[in-house]
Order: structure tokens, then sequence, then C-alpha cells
């Protein structure tokens, strides 16, 4: 399927009145203008913003996010689906991305935790909001991200609004050190998921180390959300990144990994479900 590029600038409120730009990545079927599809955000890792021109970073790319958040996103967007791709970092810098060096990564480590919660959840709430105001959008939403993001797209699945999120490898969720302070209460408010949830680790990941991700399959159980908590052998923290991600960089998994979110989503947001009628799944001991 085919895609176009585009993006919307929305107004924020939460850190003081401000502006953050959305990237749209939007499938096309020729001949069908008024096809439906459902809506996903993509949330960024801490680099943020367009992409540049490697080597010509005065070049800037002016409808892509990163490289791979941006081909992460033209996958799920070729497969049928509206992604929304909002900038993070809009109350400390253009849309613009860092790069992927040691100036980069601290800013971005940095504004991760000056950026208020509330600024954070506003951000997911616009961005679920201008998909669903597109005349395209079959009204369903789905949300996915990649380390930073994976816990934004956690916190973006808070809303009701939200049918199925995918979070890779998500930071700061099992410490509860997201945002200005470093007290946000993602694992506190895991009862408001009303949508299905995948998690996805690397077992070699030490951003989220064994212990945490025990807490956050944990606290979801106890929680009754309805989730799928995924391990993977060998696999290291940004292992879907497929630039400069330090040798940590795994295809295959990657591809195993995207088919999971393609069920999820195809499941949950291309499929009329009808609303639920409450009756649990009956497990008989049989082989």
């Amino acid at each position: 399927m085919l895609i176009k590029e585009f993006h919307k600038d929305v107004s924020t409120t939460a850190s003081g009145n401000g502006s953050m730009r959305i990237y749209i990545y939007h499938p096309t079927i020729t001949g069908y203008p008024h096809a439906k599809f459902p809506g996903v955000v993509v949330f960024s890792e801490i680099y943020q913003g367009i992409g540049y021109i490697p080597d010509e970073p005065s070049k800037l790319l002016i409808t892509t996010v990163t490289g791979p958040v941006a081909r992460f996103a033209r996958q799920i967007a070729s497969q049928g689906y509206i992604v929304a791709a909002p900038s993070s970092y809009h109350e400390f810098t253009g849309p613009e991305a860092l790069a992927y060096d040691g100036p980069g990564t601290d800013a971005g480590n940095d504004w991760k935790i000056k950026k208020t919660i509330p600024a954070y959840d506003e951000d997911a709430e616009l961005s679920v909001t201008a998909l669903l105001h597109m005349p395209t959008c079959n009204g369903k939403i789905g949300t996915t991200g990649m380390c930073l993001g994976g816990h934004l797209a956690y916190r973006c699945a808070l809303d009701s609004r939200v049918s199925a999120g995918v979070c890779y490898f998500a930071t700061d969720i099992h410490s509860h050190s997201l945002g200005l302070n470093k007290q946000d209460d993602s694992l506190q408010r895991a009862k408001d998921i009303k949508g299905e949830l995948v998690m996805i680790f690397g077992k070699s990941d030490n951003h989220v180390p064994p212990e945490g991700r025990d807490l956050i399959r944990k606290t979801l159980h106890e929680s009754r959300v309805d989730f799928s908590f995924y391990e993977i052998a060998g696999a290291q923290h940004a292992f879907i990144r497929d630039e400069l991600s330090k040798g940590r960089y795994d295809a295959a998994i990657s591809k195993v990994c995207f088919e999971m979110l393609l069920e999820v989503f195809g499941r949950r947001l291309k499929t009329d479900l009808g609303e639920p009628s409450g009756e649990t799944l009956k497990i008989e001991d049989i082989c």
C-alpha cells in the first residue's frame, strides 16, 4: 500500500501555550479516496523530531522523524494504518531530530525528566484526537513506540479510546522515573488500560533489568490488564533500531516482533468486534 506524508501543528497548553508538530503517514489506495483506516500513534525514542541527512545536518527532511522511527512508521502505514508521530520535546526545541551521538543522547535524557507528566499525556491525547478527527479514520486507535516511546505508548493506552498498544523495551515504567521530579504514576494507573497491551523486552536489556520486568508483569496481572509479555533471548535494548544501534540491531527478531504488532492491531483495530459480552475464557485441564 502506498503512503503520503505530511504534518499537522496543534496547540498545547499543559506547559504553557505552545505548539506540537505531529507527522502523519497516511495509506492510500488508488481509486478509493474515501477509504477509512485505523489510526496508530507512534512515539519516538529520545531522539525525537524530523530527520536529517547524514553528513549534511543543515538539510532537514521536512516530513520525517528520525530514520529508524520513520521507517517503522512507514511499515505500519503501508499495512493500512494512519500513523501519527508526535514530537516529544516541543517545549524545549524545534521539531528537528536529535543526533545519535553524545550531545543528542544527553539532551534527550535531560529533557525527558524536565518535561511534566501532564504534558506527555496532553501530547498523547492531542495525537489520538487528531487521528479521530480525520475523515479517513475508522475510529479505532492503537499505539506503539520504542524506549521512551514504549513508555509513552503505555501511557497513551491509559486513554480509554485506545484499543491496543505495543510497547517495545519501555523504559522507566518499573522505576516510575519519567518526567519532572522522576515520579510518574504509570504502574499505579495500570487498571486504567482498557484495551489490549503487548509488552516486548530483550532479556539482555540492561535499561530494564529482570526484576523491573518482573514488577511490570506482576502489576499488569494484578490489575487484570489484557496483555501479552515477551522477553526475547539474546536481545538487547533498542534491538529494533536499524541505525546506529551499537551492534544491537537484530533484523530477524524485529521481524517477529512486527508480526506480533500486526496481529494485535489487525484483530483489535481492523476487525469490528462489537461490544464486549463480559464472557471470560474457560480453561480446561486437558491436553
